[in-house]
């Protein structure tokens, strides 16, 4: 653990937002209600991911109030991960929060993750009760998924540890030194180490709209998961391609002697048939998931930026 810190600290909340306008302004005051409590200083960042509704005139009218809400305005749609990414790298705060902007993660929580972090804690996350009006199935494919990235991921993630979360200085340099272009963030504040403590909340209703994630979206991101921290997938294939192989030369010998002993048989069409389709499947799932790595790494090489931010405001003191 860091020791205690001292009382005076500048803090810095990043909120990502895509298309959050309807929650934007109740956000804003309970956040400012909740930081005036805790902290001394603070600034508020605020990353418009491209959204199509009013955020951005939002965030615009209410840092005509308020000069510690500092604006990125992202070129277009990058995703959550990059979103999160850009806040970090514009953070100046010696703490800083990560926080959704459908008031889902409530800021009151803060309160209790400030009295963890002043135990000596890096990192303080959120773990969420279940949540209301979330499927069974849906609950069972957030089980399923934890268990299978436990159990083959290089690092270890606190099960059901949400991206609401409160992280020293030395957390956020550490993460944003981090050069891959795929980013799977709850991997990556598992990786960086350093002492981390969880906190129970209950999850908020949304206020307006729905979730961004559909269930498609949550897959691919459970997929990109595993890949980006685990070569499981390309050694399940070795496996099954040894075990195949091994099989096949027990038949092979179980041909030889029954055609020894019994004579031949008539040749099976449907058993070659079968063998082949199950055979050529295996083999287009296992090149499948080579390509999944190959194309990692063709990302990985042509070096593009996560993101690429269309105008700031609150960072140069013009603006």
């Amino acid at each position: 653990m860091t020791e205690k810190p001292a009382k005076r600290q500048r803090w810095t909340v990043i909120v990502p937002l895509f298309n959050e306008n309807h929650t934007l302004r109740a956000l804003y005051d309970r956040l400012k209600s909740v930081l005036d409590g805790v902290c001394e200083e603070w600034e508020f960042i605020a990353i418009d991911d491209g959204s199509s509704d009013d955020t951005y005139t939002t965030l615009l009218t209410l840092r005509a109030t308020d000069k510690r809400l500092r604006i990125l305005r992202l070129s277009r749609n990058f995703g959550k991960e990059a979103a999160i990414c850009a806040g970090l790298r514009a953070a100046s705060g010696d703490r800083v929060v990560l926080m959704d902007g459908d008031l889902q993660h409530p800021p009151e929580a803060l309160i209790e993750m400030t009295a963890i972090a002043d135990q000596g804690y890096d990192v303080v996350y959120g773990v969420p009760r279940k949540r209301r009006g979330e499927s069974r199935f849906r609950s069972l494919c957030s089980a399923v998924f934890y268990q299978v990235f436990a159990q083959t991921a290089e690092v270890k993630i606190e099960l059901n540890a949400s991206d609401f979360r409160m992280m020293s200085r030395r957390v956020v340099d550490a993460l944003n030194m981090l050069p891959e272009q795929t980013r799977f963030m709850k991997g990556l504040y598992a990786w960086v180490g350093f002492s981390q403590q969880g906190i129970v909340y209950d999850v908020e209703p949304r206020q307006a709209g729905r979730s961004k994630w559909s269930f498609l979206n949550l897959c691919t991101y459970a997929w990109s998961g595993i890949i980006s921290f685990s070569s499981a997938p390309l050694r399940l294939w070795s496996v099954v391609g040894s075990v195949i192989a091994t099989g096949a030369l027990f038949y092979a010998a179980w041909i030889g002697v029954s055609t020894l002993i019994y004579g031949r048989d008539m040749p099976g069409f449907a058993t070659l048939a079968v063998a082949i389709f199950f055979l050529g499947g295996l083999q287009l799932i296992s090149i499948g998931v080579l390509g999944e790595y190959i194309a990692r790494i063709f990302d990985e090489s042509k070096g593009r930026p996560l993101f690429i931010i269309e105008v700031m405001h609150g960072f140069d003191e013009s603006q």
